[in-house]
């Protein structure tokens, strides 16, 4: 069976026009197979049930040929026709699979009898209606039977494609919300570097402030250019929180320390983009910010198997009765926590607390992937 280029482009107008998908190479290929596996398997079918009745099957085989021929032709009109109504319900679809089985039946009945007679000539052949009865049969089995395997068919590129777009609807989706995520770092980052630009002008630092400025320029830039949804190596994603560090330390020159523990064969493991981002600030802003003596910035990682651990711990006021996130902080952690979840779907976990007074740490376990 062919399809013609006009079949293939062929659209479907009215109320459900829009919810058809166009069709596609791939019904075409699918319809071929099981056109030629089921015509194939109806000639072996029909042979085997000859030769029990006394047909010899190989005498038989080229009028067999050419009926199971003529049928193959007569589906090829009714696939086409189910093919421009595909956007039909249910019920008249199979009303019209009943009327299209009714029309052709007869037809291949009629081209049996006939493929007979010319097989006989000049022999004279009278109708058997006992015969002929059974051939309608035979003949409305196949049609009917052909007629609900390809609207089967139908009904599976269409179920596919439904998914496919969902799938895509989702991935759309995932991709808007771990975007949204990611651009709420950027504008509270800003915010709080503006803060510390105006105190170093206020301060008189006016060189410390320009230089803020540069590299503050040269970090955003670099931050706006990276994908929500492209993971980093940790080694770049560290580089890009010691720049933030240092920009910092522009304020906080006196009093704020801090060092990076990555062993080199962690480096390569894979991480969202700016994950650290949110729990670096919070360390500046509810250590170094919160206290008045000098304050360490600790960012560490290992790998512990099929899991990568990351930590962000820096010194705070001491609070031994509080184990929860001080005032503040929630919105940077909720913003780790949801990113993490939506990227990795239950399979990373992030914990934060005081291992001991005045000092916090916040830490994420993620699953190890590398570059």
């Amino acid at each position: 069976m062919r399809w013609s280029d006009n079949a293939a482009m062929a659209t479907i107008t009215g109320p459900h026009a829009h919810s058809a998908p166009p069709p596609s190479r791939d019904i075409v290929r699918a319809t071929l197979r099981l056109s030629l596996v089921y015509w194939a398997s109806m000639f072996g079918a029909d042979s085997v049930l000859g030769y029990f009745i006394n047909i010899d099957p190989l005498e038989s085989a080229p009028l067999k040929l050419v009926l199971f021929g003529a049928g193959a032709l007569m589906t090829y009109g009714m696939s086409l026709l189910l093919f421009r109504l595909r956007s039909l319900s249910f019920t008249r679809k199979a009303l019209l699979c009943f009327g299209l089985t009714a029309v052709t039946a007869p037809v291949f009945t009629a081209i049996d009898f006939f493929n007979y007679v010319l097989c006989q000539y000049p022999r004279p052949v009278s109708l058997d209606p006992v015969y002929s009865g059974y051939m309608l049969i035979e003949g409305a089995s196949m049609l009917f039977g052909w007629a609900c395997l390809f609207l089967a068919l139908l009904y599976h590129f269409e179920v596919r494609e439904r998914e496919r777009r969902l799938a895509a609807i989702r991935e759309e989706a995932l991709t808007t919300q771990m975007r949204a995520l990611h651009y709420q770092v950027n504008p509270h980052f800003l915010f709080n570097t503006l803060n510390s630009i105006a105190a170093l002008i206020e301060e008189g630092a006016a060189t410390r402030a320009e230089r803020m400025v540069l590299s503050l320029s040269t970090f955003m830039r670099t931050t706006l250019s990276l994908d929500p949804m492209q993971d980093l190596p940790l080694a770049s994603e560290l580089a890009l929180q010691e720049e933030y560090l240092e920009i910092e330390r522009e304020r906080f020159s006196d009093r704020l320390h801090f060092r990076i523990e990555l062993p080199p064969e962690v480096g390569a493991a894979l991480v969202p983009g700016l994950i650290l981002q949110p729990l670096v600030e919070n360390a500046i802003k509810h250590g170094v910010g919160a206290t008045r003596g000098p304050v360490e910035i600790v960012i560490a990682a290992h790998r512990d198997g099929a899991r990568l651990h990351v930590s962000v711990e820096n010194d705070m006021p001491p609070d031994p009765d509080s184990l929860c996130p001080p005032p503040g902080m929630g919105i940077g952690l909720r913003n780790v926590a949801e990113r993490l979840q939506l990227r990795f779907q239950g399979d990373a976990q992030l914990s934060s607390g005081m291992p001991t007074p005045g000092r916090y740490r916040v830490s994420l376990e993620l699953p190890w992937r590398s570059s």
